[in-house]
């Protein structure tokens, strides 16, 4: 869909990176990654929004993720074998009950979303695996250097096919796009 249609006028794909899925492997290409993106814009003073997917193979929908945890709980070893148990994603911002939120309008994504069709939800809780440990790492970085980022899940492609998936991709950087 992104091929034939194109993106949404005004957004500009900086990059697509597939990180690995490991929350400390994942850490030194996902902070490579979102600095390059800010140094490419910094002169355009534009707008960067960092969007993540990662799959939540338990669900049927899609899932906007609102908001992340500071806690590294994971529940089986990740692709690296690290387990971490109830640490701090980031020790300088204390305890695991701290969260950090999304500052775009998930009910104005949300809302976009489901008029084209999507069947989605808003989530507050992004897990305590990799999703979560890479979301929280973003949110931070976005509001340090005064941008934006947003986590969703998606079901696997058995629940809902690749096709729909990517048409629904495509959507998201339009919902995006038209909210901020």
């Amino acid at each position: 869909m992104l091929k034939e249609e194109g993106l949404p006028a005004g957004v500009t794909l900086g990059s697509c990176t597939v990180l690995e899925a490991a929350g400390d492997g994942a850490l030194p290409t996902l902070l490579k990654t979102l600095e390059s993106s800010i140094s490419q814009t910094n002169t355009n003073n534009e707008q960067v929004i960092w969007i993540h997917v990662g799959v939540n193979s338990g669900s049927s929908k899609f899932a906007l993720e609102r908001r992340a945890v500071n806690e590294a709980t994971f529940l089986c070893p990740d692709q690296l074998g690290w387990q971490p148990q109830q640490i701090p994603v980031v020790l300088e911002d204390g305890g695991i009950s701290r969260s950090r939120q999304t500052s775009l309008s998930t009910e104005a994504i949300l809302k976009f979303l489901k008029k084209k069709g999507f069947d989605v939800v808003i989530s507050d809780d992004a897990g305590r695996f990799v999703c979560n440990y890479v979301y929280y790492h973003s949110l931070r970085f976005a509001e340090q250097k005064g941008h934006k980022s947003l986590f969703v899940h998606v079901p696997l492609f058995s629940t809902i096919d690749e096709d729909t998936q990517m048409q629904f991709v495509a959507t998201l950087f339009e919902a995006v796009a038209s909210t901020c």
